[in-house]
């Protein structure tokens, strides 16, 4: 196996994400003759404590939200300081990267110029020694296939709806192959929208791509879920089980806003709840329904309440930080010595290298947590993920919906994956 191969260019532009917001693809060329290509996810509503995307701010392009000071930074300042480097020295470029940069949280030259470059290194040394992505990052142990956590229905910040929660989402937890797991999931959503239908609400999506029904409450989210998986065949904790994305931060928020610090408040349902509320209806939805994952059940600054939540559900349920953690080491750190969560929602854009990214899987593996590896909002057709959640054997991957492009991408990927493997 080649030891050196050289970096000869680097390359980026400005291209738009699945929401018409602007990213950034960069392009890696090697001295051999290979190509690797990388493009990353637009946040429009990041975690504080995440790793910091550099924009435009010019209103006249794209609302300020333009990237072209970031493709500059790649084009006139990263291709020249990394030119030469082997671009299978992943962790080399990308402390090369975070050193040229110099902050804590790569505000000076951007995660998503950084992201960028990092993941098209691996794309190209991939690409020149002539393997997967999945293969390249996980040698010989990375061979296990995924559960998908396929999003449903959307409320919260995601959808104009009467829901709190930003995802429901089902887990073919029974199947015996991601092939078949993937198809259970779109029979179950295919019936999702007849049931929909029938019942007079709307079956259009949110702008994640899952379905938008204006409901009585969350619960009802779930009952409806629970219906579709029950009405297409399926046993709910055998074949199936729920996930819930509830943004907690978000409703921390909103109570803090209106002067009720501590408490969420579901300003969608006009409701006002103690943490201590938050984990009694977390518990009864766990003792109703088979909901196999809660993620950023708490506000990522609630630590008292993550405790809380933790003593009461965590032997039972997986219990997933996203905000609370922001695929940083540091953050996970704080959780293991408080004990909190049991979980870990992993977006390399939160941290900005791949390195770093695969850094905090192994801590979360050591520790016992759970990696869920996962997209983000605003998505491109990149389908790293997906090679990334093979590579490490994570046990669960959250690519989206299956009415969106972008994510059937990354599912696609790992069907083609799967056969590699098998073959």
């Amino acid at each position: 196996m080649k030891s050196y191969i050289g970096i000869e260019d680097i390359f980026a532009h400005e291209i738009l994400d699945s929401r018409g917001i602007p990213t950034i693809e960069t392009e890696v060329y090697t001295d051999d003759g290979n190509i690797g290509r990388a493009s990353v996810p637009a946040v429009t509503s990041p975690g504080q404590y995440e790793a910091h995307e550099l924009r435009d701010g010019d209103q006249t392009r794209y609302m300020g939200n333009g990237v072209l000071k970031a493709v500059k930074v790649v084009n006139e300042h990263l291709a020249e300081k990394l030119t030469g480097m082997n671009v299978i020295d992943q962790e080399a470029i990308d402390r090369k990267m975070i050193s040229l940069d110099g902050t804590s949280n790569k505000s000076k030259l951007g995660s998503n110029a950084i992201l960028s470059v990092s993941l098209a290194c691996a794309h190209a040394a991939a690409n020149a020694l002539g393997v997967g992505l999945y293969q390249y990052i996980g040698g010989i142990g990375g061979k296990k296939m995924p559960v998908p956590l396929v999003n449903v229905i959307s409320g919260g910040r995601h959808a104009d709806n009467s829901l709190s929660f930003q995802e429901f989402m089902i887990a073919p937890i029974g199947a015996e192959s991601f092939k078949q797991g993937l198809m259970w999931c779109a029979q179950v959503s295919h019936t999702l929208k007849e049931l929909l239908r029938d019942s007079g609400l709307s079956a259009s999506f949110s702008d994640v791509g899952g379905y938008v029904p204006n409901l009585s409450g969350d619960e009802e989210a779930i009952r409806l879920i629970v219906r579709a998986i029950q009405k297409s065949g399926y046993r709910t904790g055998e074949h199936f089980a729920v996930a819930i994305d509830a943004a907690a931060g978000e409703m921390y928020n909103e109570a803090k806003a209106v002067g009720e610090e501590g408490q969420y408040y579901f300003w969608k349902q006009n409701r006002m709840l103690t943490r201590e509320d938050m984990v009694k209806m977390w518990n009864d939805y766990c003792r109703k329904y088979p909901i196999l994952s809660i993620e950023d059940g708490m506000a990522e600054d609630d630590f008292e309440g993550w405790e809380v939540m933790t003593d009461k559900l965590g032997d039972k349920i997986k219990l997933v930080g996203d905000n609370l953690f922001v695929t940083d080491k540091l953050r996970l750190k704080k959780g293991l010595d408080l004990k909190i969560a049991n979980s870990i929602i992993i977006k390399p854009n939160q941290i900005g290298t791949l390195t770093e990214t695969l850094g905090t899987i192994e801590l979360a593996k050591t520790n016992g947590y759970t990696p869920i590896i996962s997209c983000r909002s605003g998505e491109t057709g990149d389908t790293t993920i997906a090679d990334i959640a093979v590579a490490v054997n994570a046990k669960y991957i959250k690519a989206g919906a299956l009415s969106r492009g972008e994510s059937v991408q990354k599912y696609n990927r790992l069907l083609k994956i799967e056969e590699e493997l098998r073959y």
